[in-house]
């Protein structure tokens, strides 16, 4: 029943001076948008201004709303397999875009590891509650 419960939350107001900004969503194939959204509402309410790019996004779409924005932090919901094989490629694009080393990136989801997110370069969040935790350390990296 937690899933419903933070299905049914209200829609956190937008912070007037965010901690920072971060675009978030689901790589590429990955459907599946419920703790994309926890996470993104738990953001919200700790005071960052959150850019959803919404579920099987490109990784080059990360980089480019990344870029647009000027975000301080990239947030990945990986649930499937086939998306995780898909963080090669935005690596690619974070290094083509001179992002790699500029930008904090944190991830969870079903399909990836605590391992998978320090090989990526990555912090590693299990639920939404590590959530705003985790991107105020990826701050200060």
């Amino acid at each position: 029943m937690s899933w419903l419960k933070s299905m049914m939350e209200k829609e956190p107001p937008e912070p007037e001076n965010p901690l920072g900004i971060v675009v978030i969503g689901n790589i590429e194939p990955d459907m599946h948008d419920t703790a994309k959204e926890a996470v993104r509402k738990s953001l919200k309410r700790a005071g960052f201004k959150t850019i959803d790019v919404g579920k099987s996004v490109a990784p080059q779409v990360f980089v480019d709303k990344a870029k647009e924005n000027n975000a301080d932090l990239i947030a990945l919901s990986i649930n499937t397999v086939p998306a995780k094989n898909n963080l090669a490629k935005l690596d690619e694009a974070l290094k083509a875009a001179g992002l790699k080393d500029k930008i904090g990136i944190i991830m969870g989801g079903a399909a990836v590891k605590k391992e998978d997110a320090d090989a990526f370069g990555a912090l590693f969040g299990k639920n939404k509650e590590e959530a705003p935790e985790l991107a105020k350390k990826a701050l200060k990296k």
